[in-house]
């Protein structure tokens, strides 16, 4: 994977990004209905959407075929699938949509022994003047020691410790509803933040009456968070069992720090 070194940012930068969970399009009526995810993600104007348990199955149907329905529908945007296991004849994994410039991309794999197979998907993204924003894509596993190998992993020089030069922004389904060692750990190398709307409930899961915090954002300076909330749409609430959690960022001056 080619990994450009990006120049000393001269202005800031400013982007949208969206985490979603869309568990397979299946909603809380527990129809698959692709059309209604897409419905949820046009309306958020996101530049950069990294999506959670797409199924990619092209001879299932419209029903299936999720990541080809989104692709379409987006079609101004770079699309990335990371397929981390088969299913319906096709893949399953993360997808990330991008409306800004694409340098690169690779799918990671941080399956713990027998477990089902999660990967983090890494997208190295120019949000302008020469500036890349390295995205990865996660969703880990449900289990304890599962998520603690795959801390390490995610956080290995073969993942978040790559030689890269520009800022890293993790997001996803972290599966973590308690201060685990993924949460420890990440929170110890990035900046982070809390879901909230309305009177600061901070629950993505489940999405009609959340009581768990799973998806979350971590990012390196010189990212600069300007915004965040979580989308309570009346469509957001029917499509998925997750809701999307948006976040608006700006690029500061200077170089990333580790």
């Amino acid at each position: 994977m080619d990994l450009r070194a990006p120049t000393m940012i001269e202005s800031p930068l400013r982007f949208r990004v969206v985490t979603y969970n869309i568990h397979k399009s299946q909603g809380f009526d527990r129809k698959i209905r692709p059309e209604r995810i897409i419905d949820v993600i046009r309306r958020l104007d996101a530049d950069i959407v990294c999506l959670q348990e797409v199924v990619d199955a092209p001879s299932g149907g419209t029903r299936l075929n999720q990541a080809g329905e989104i692709a379409r529908a987006f079609a101004e945007y770079y699309v990335c699938f990371g397929s981390n296991r088969p299913l319906y004849g096709g893949g399953y994994g993360n997808m990330t949509l991008s409306r800004l410039g694409l340098n690169a991309w690779k799918n990671h794999d941080v399956t713990h022994k027998r477990r089902e197979e999660r990967g983090v998907l890494q997208t190295d993204i120019n949000v302008g003047q020469n500036c890349i924003v390295h995205v990865f894509n996660v969703h880990l596993g449900t289990g304890f020691m599962e998520r603690r190998a795959q801390a390490a992993r995610l956080l290995s020089t073969q993942v978040l410790g790559q030689n890269l030069r520009g800022p890293r922004l993790v997001v996803g389904d972290f599966n973590e509803w308690t201060s685990g060692i993924t949460t420890k750990l990440l929170r110890g190398s990035f900046k982070t933040f809390k879901p909230e709307y309305g009177l600061k409930f901070p629950r993505t899961f489940p999405g009609m009456l959340p009581v768990l915090s799973l998806d979350y954002y971590y990012y390196d300076a010189p990212l600069e968070l300007e915004g965040a909330k979580l989308s309570r749409s009346r469509m957001a609430l029917l499509a998925s069992d997750h809701l999307p959690l948006v976040a608006d960022f700006r690029v500061g001056q200077g170089r990333p720090q580790r």
